[in-house]
């Protein structure tokens, strides 16, 4: 196993990627222009947007599950674990038995059945009567026979009374991090908030990203552009195209440090470290190819220019040397200061590695 794969190691990297024509990190405060630091001119890019690509690279390339996504409710795939792992949930018993194997029959697919005890366990983050009830009956495809529409009134106002006085002990919550932590793989290497809805805590996750920054400071620009078409027939007589805005970045060359620590991944899990060296291995190939699954219009050109890493031997996992040291070997300058940059060709990247403090391995995942 190489050293920079070992998950028993601490890692601290620095991530260099370049866009070109692009907005790489829009703005939503401000129109969705490229983000900038309006005292010194430099770009930058938030941490959630690069772990973004990242989530949406493992699951691409390895067909990872991811946790956060636009899929599913976060509450839903929670409950989802909870359900799966035996954890308590809200569960309501039925008295009638006709209406029991109605449910059965015909809404089996959204209640977890318990024949023997005649009941349903209900694994929705769904909390209110009304919520429960219009969603029972969006469900169900037909119309709600007379003689079960009132038990179905019941049945949801008992749902949302067993909701409401639910209550995960600490062994519970301890049980659910663990399960979350072994089935996602962005909690395990970047943690989560759990505690919305199943109220589970906090997993703090051993891998860490900060905002990137661009070397130089970056200049916006709002281009027009025009759509050789018209949205509404009524139009037609006044024009032929539409009007519409663009921002980008001509260039810009963005820096982002990163940390892995294993002392955090360790403390995941009961059992200790859940991370091998295929998760590491997996986090360097998706820093390196997150932009070429990931190509938009919008975005222009966006391309990692160099990852390195610099990957720590003390077997206590409390690192060789500061982070910052390590950082300052990584020197990235722009070859002529009298124009401005406009390719990865303008600037020179320049790597000190020798002599490395005691106990550190480099490593260039591009040579």
């Amino acid at each position: 196993m190489a050293l920079y794969t070992d998950p028993q190691k601490r890692h601290d990297f620095v991530l260099l990627f370049d866009v070109t024509n692009g907005n790489p990190n829009g703005d939503p405060d401000a129109g969705n222009m490229p983000r900038i630091d309006p005292e010194t001119g430099h770009g930058f890019v938030t941490d959630v947007a690069i772990k973004r690509k990242i989530r949406d690279y493992v699951a691409l390339a390895e067909g990872k599950e991811i946790f956060i996504q636009s899929k599913a409710a976060l509450n839903t795939l929670c409950y989802k674990v909870m359900r799966d792992k035996q954890i308590t949930l809200p569960e309501v018993s039925i008295n009638d038995k006709d209406f029991f194997d109605w449910l059965t029959d015909e809404l089996s697919d959204i209640f977890d059945i318990d024949e023997q005890e005649q009941k349903v366990i209900w694994s929705s983050d769904l909390r209110t009567k009304k919520e429960i009830l219009e969603y029972l009956k969006e469900e169900y495809d037909g119309e709600i026979p007379d003689q079960y529409k009132k038990k179905l009134d019941e049945l949801a106002q008992n749902i949302a009374s067993a909701v409401k006085n639910i209550k995960m002990t600490r062994a519970d919550k301890e049980k659910l991090q663990e399960a979350m932590v072994k089935k996602y793989y962005d909690v395990r290497m970047f943690g989560a908030v759990l505690t919305v809805g199943t109220n589970a805590g906090q997993v703090r996750g051993p891998v860490q990203i900060t905002f990137a920054k661009s070397i130089d400071p970056i200049f916006p620009l709002d281009v027009s552009i025009t759509r050789v078409a018209i949205t509404r027939e009524s139009d037609a007589p006044k024009k032929q195209t539409e009007m519409g805005r663009k921002p980008i970045v001509p260039y810009g060359l963005y820096r982002a440090h990163g940390f892995y620590n294993p002392n955090l991944a360790a403390r995941l899990t009961t059992e200790g470290n859940p991370i091998d060296d295929k998760d590491l291995n997996l986090l360097w190939s998706a820093l390196a190819n997150m932009f070429e699954q990931d190509r938009s219009a919008a975005r222009g050109e966006m391309t990692t220019r160099g990852l390195y890493i610099f990957s720590h031997s003390d077997e206590k996992g409390l690192g060789n040397a500061p982070a910052h040291k390590l950082f300052n070997r990584i020197s990235v300058d722009r070859k002529n200061k009298t124009k401005p940059a406009r390719s990865i060709d303008d600037y020179q990247v320049t790597v000190s590695k020798e002599p490395l403090p005691d106990g550190i391995e480099y490593h260039d995942w591009f040579e």
